[in-house]
């Protein structure tokens, strides 16, 4: 297998795994794009991205634009020569200059089974609907959102109990392995692509924190899922009443079969109904609090059976 001249396009924790594989498959990774360092956490320090920290590790350039619009860009990133660039969760738009730089074009690895939940947040959306599987997919990247050709493909069942961030993780991992594969059959001569079909297309919107809060008057079926989507971030929460209402995210729950006025505690435990059926909590995080059992944070608390939530 021939080595290729790659640059590297990504940002979050799901792009490393990919960018290690690259670098251990003895490609040469030429320089590293990522989002800028921007303030982040409690204390709002200013930090760089997972990408940029790993590919600094690993003595490599990195460059982060808060465009490729512009000419200069665009002449900086045609001179890095390349066979081939490589985007996984990156965040910015690629031109069409961009994408036309490198011999074979730009490759990216989408954490769906395209055309279902082309966009910002597919993991979190299959989840929160209620998919039984989804996948990752390595595309020929073109001008429009998610659309261009499939070159490889592999598909996984969602667990029945799986969480976002365990689903993530699992993705990064089958992501890298995956476009792995794309560039030693790239380096061997090619790659047969099949274009997308639009039936079934979906569009995976980024979260917003406004989808956290809990609605009880869906299924549990329902507030299980967002409770699972919602895992990474921001957290799907309810709030408790008191002399100071309390801020509670769930992190933790199962359905079961109990019935009661929809948000409402109906016991035992921590057991809170819904338009159909309960979710039983056992895992939680009070605003401001480390993460606990449901049973550690009834304990000394008056949060009596018929407590109606908000």
């Amino acid at each position: 297998m021939s080595s290729l001249r790659i640059a590297f396009m990504g940002t979050p924790e799901f792009s490393v795994p990919t960018l290690a594989e690259i670098i251990a498959s003895g490609h040469e990774v030429v320089c590293v794009y990522s989002q800028p360092p921007r303030p982040a956490g409690r204390g709002k320090a200013v930090q760089k991205s997972p990408v940029q920290q790993f590919a600094e590790d690993q003595g490599i350039e990195v460059r982060h634009p808060v465009s490729l619009k512009g000419e200069t860009e665009q002449a900086e990133f045609a001179a890095l020569d390349l066979d081939v660039a490589v985007v996984v969760a990156y965040g910015l738009i690629l031109p069409q200059a961009i994408l036309d730089a490198p011999q074979y074009g730009c490759l990216n690895v989408h954490a769906s089974l395209l055309p279902r939940w082309r966009g910002a947040a597919p993991i979190h959306r299959a989840i929160m609907a209620g998919d039984t599987e989804t996948g990752v997919m390595v595309m020929q990247m073109e001008a429009g959102l998610d659309t261009g050709p499939v070159l490889l493909a592999e598909q996984t069942p969602i667990g029945a109990r799986e969480t976002t961030s365990e689903l993530h993780d699992r993705l990064a991992q089958t992501g890298a392995s995956l476009l792995g594969r794309a560039l030693a059959a790239l380096s061997r001569g090619g790659l047969d692509a099949t274009p997308q079909i639009e039936d079934g297309m979906t569009y995976a919107a980024k979260v917003d924190k406004s989808e956290s809060r809990i609605d009880w008057n869906k299924s549990a079926q329902d507030v299980d899922r967002i409770i699972r989507g919602l895992t990474s971030w921001p957290g799907a929460f309810f709030v408790l009443p008191g002399k100071k209402d309390l801020r509670v995210k769930i992190l933790r729950a199962v359905p079961v079969d109990d019935a009661g006025e929809a948000g409402t505690i109906i016991g035992p435990g921590l057991t809170i109904a819904c338009a159909d059926g309960a979710i039983s909590v056992s895992e939680l995080q009070p605003a401001g609090k480390a993460a606990m059992t449901a049973e550690a944070f009834l304990n000394g608390r008056d949060v009596a059976v018929g407590t109606k939530l908000l």
